[in-house]
């Protein structure tokens, strides 16, 4: 079984040969030690030397993605800021008519080039693509996040109109690639962090009524392009899940396991044979301060619970220099057994 096929079955909810494995995206100051004790030169060597069986090849990954003749990035006015407790440009927005001047992206300026070219360079490997599509963090900065949590209450109909502009914007965007890319890609892979530590940022029922929508007209998106939808979203999300499942998202990452009811026991107990896993192996202190025989085991213990349909990956794929290498190699090696 090759490795896009093995990560085609677990995420349709047949079990493969063995569980799936994605050494996630790590850090890019992680790299230089990673190479060092792995004898390799470069990312793909890498994954191929672990046999990690996925890519993650988004078109936002390659600078010449977007190409504004001003000079904008997308969503440059909101994203030039440092983190999102900073107030955004619409901060002060109360009327959905003061939106038609601002800077929005264009599709119109959008080059998939670089990105086609790596998914045809992937090799028999899964590919995970699509536009990151985080609509959620891009009009939680274009508000900053205190605006957008109130605007919620007093300015809904601002909050909808940006969210339909973003949203907008993001589909279209995907609509084209999905077109030019056609059976290069296997899965949508897109990103919008729902949870903190300890519970959703927004109380479910604004969740039903600003994300779930177009949440689901994504999903639905991928669906028509034959692609399977893969849904990152770090913290303490339990509370959605039902939601999720309900909107046909075939996979879920990362599963931060130290957040709350995020733990595998909990995962498994509530979803298991209704969604597919990647990730679940903690970041937070086993990656960082276990020993390479708590790791196998706990990637055992992972893959207990929640396999076969799963892809054995950390619980935030941006992995630190504060993960040893060897750990790394724990990781992979007990993901790969049998």
């Amino acid at each position: 079984m090759t490795s896009r096929e093995r990560i085609r079955s677990i995420i349709s909810g047949v079990p493969a040969d063995r569980c799936g494995l994605w050494l996630g995206n790590p850090h890019g100051d992680s790299w230089p030690a990673l190479h060092a004790y792995f004898g390799t030169r470069t990312q793909e060597e890498l994954r191929r030397k672990l046999g990690d069986d996925l890519r993650w090849i988004c078109p936002q990954f390659f600078a010449d993605a977007y190409r504004d003749p001003r000079g904008f990035a997308m969503f440059d006015e909101g994203l030039r800021k440092k983190r999102h407790g900073q107030a955004g440009p619409l901060a002060d927005c109360e009327d959905p008519a003061e939106l038609e001047d601002f800077p929005w992206p264009n599709p119109n300026y959008l080059h998939f080039d670089s990105c086609l070219e790596a998914l045809r360079q992937a090799g028999d490997v899964y590919r995970a693509s699509g536009f990151w599509t985080c609509f959620y963090h891009n009009v939680m900065d274009l508000f900053g996040m205190e605006n957008y949590m109130v605007k919620m209450y007093t300015h809904p109909a601002v909050v909808q109109a940006v969210t339909d502009k973003v949203c907008g914007f993001y589909f279209e965007a995907n609509e084209r690639f999905f077109a030019a890319a056609g059976d290069l890609v296997d899965g949508f892979f897109f990103g919008n962090d729902f949870g903190t530590q300890t519970d959703l940022i927004c109380g479910p029922a604004q969740f039903d009524q600003f994300i779930l929508p177009w949440f689901v007209r994504f999903t639905e998106q991928a669906h028509a392009h034959g692609h399977q939808a893969l849904l990152h979203s770090c913290g303490a999300i339990h509370k959605v899940i039902e939601r999720l499942i309900a909107a046909k998202v075939d996979c879920l990452h990362p599963l931060q396991a130290r957040a709350a009811d995020m733990d595998a026991e909990t995962l498994a107990r509530d979803f298991k044979g209704r969604i597919a896993f990647m990730g679940g192996v903690d970041t937070q202190y086993l990656l960082v301060h276990g020993t390479p025989e708590e790791v196998k085991a706990d990637v055992r213990r992972v893959k207990q619970l929640l396999g076969p349909c799963l892809v054995v990956s950390p619980s935030h794929e941006a992995l630190l220099p504060n993960v040893p290498p060897e750990n790394f190699a724990a990781l992979a090696e007990a993901a790969l057994e049998a």
